[in-house]
């Protein structure tokens, strides 16, 4: 079984528009994706990032804390999962409930470990 990581872009404008309620009731819907994942023992883990960046630049002396990217592009979380080849992972991203509030899913195979 390989490892993918999905990785989530986007949707915080939406996120902001949101009331409370909507808001839990989107995150129990993250939840139950991410449980049905894990009953099939294809989780591996994952969490929300925050917000804040610092990027080194090349040269190692240039240290920025700014975006330099759009804000539908910033990297609100991640998780791996377990799959056997990248369609399955893209079928399984498919099913993430951010994809209802302009997020989208990167899905990318993770380079296996050799050791």
């Amino acid at each position: 079984m390989k490892q993918f990581v999905f990785l989530f872009k986007g949707g915080d404008e939406v996120w902001d528009s949101k009331t409370e309620e909507e808001q839990n009731a989107h995150m129990g819907e993250w939840m139950e994706w991410i449980g049905k994942i894990s009953e099939q023992e294809k989780y591996a883990g994952g969490e929300r990032l925050y917000p804040a960046v610092k990027t080194i630049h090349p040269g190692g002396t240039k240290v920025t804390d700014r975006f330099l990217v759009e804000a539908k592009e910033i990297i609100g979380g991640y998780i791996v999962v377990k799959a056997a080849s990248m369609e399955e992972a893209t079928e399984m991203a498919k099913g993430c409930p951010g994809l209802q509030w302009e997020s989208s899913v990167e899905v990318r195979e993770v380079w296996p470990d050799e050791a």
